[in-house]
C-alpha cells in the first residue's frame, strides 16, 4: 500500500490516533534515537581521535627540536675536529662552513 501524507479526509483511522500512526511514530522515533546516539559517539570519537594526533603532534615537535640541537651539536664538534686535525689535506678546497650550512630543501651539497 503506497504511503500518503497525513489528510483529514482520510477517515478516522489515519487520524493520530491510529495504531498504525503510533506504529510508524514509534519506530520514527527509535531510529531517531539511534540516529542521534551514533552521531554523538562518532563526535566523539573524532574528538578523541583530534586529541590523540595533537598529543603525537606534540612529541614530535619536541623530538625535532631535541634532534636539530643534536645535529647543531653535532656540525660545531665536526667543525672543531676539522679545523684541528692533523691530515688537513682531506678537507683542502672544502668549505666546511658551507657544507654544513643549513639547507632547507633537506639535501646536501658538496662544494669542492
Amino acid at each position: 500500500m503506497p504511503r500518503r501524507g497525513r489528510s483529514k479526509k482520510d477517515g478516522p483511522e489515519s487520524g493520530e490516533d491510529s495504531d498504525e500512526y503510533r506504529k510508524r511514530r514509534d519506530r520514527n522515533n527509535l531510529a531517531v534515537k539511534r540516529s542521534r546516539v551514533k552521531s554523538k559517539q562518532k563526535t566523539q570519537e573524532t574528538l578523541s581521535r583530534v586529541n590523540e594526533l595533537k598529543n603525537e603532534n606534540t612529541i614530535l615537535e619536541e623530538k625535532v627540536k631535541t634532534l636539530t640541537k643534536e645535529l647543531g651539536f653535532l656540525k660545531e664538534l665536526f667543525l672543531a675536529h676539522a679545523s684541528n686535525s692533523a691530515d688537513k689535506s682531506k678537507f683542502e678546497g672544502v668549505n666546511l662552513e658551507k657544507l654544513l650550512q643549513d639547507n632547507s630543501e633537506g639535501s646536501s651539497q658538496n662544494n669542492t
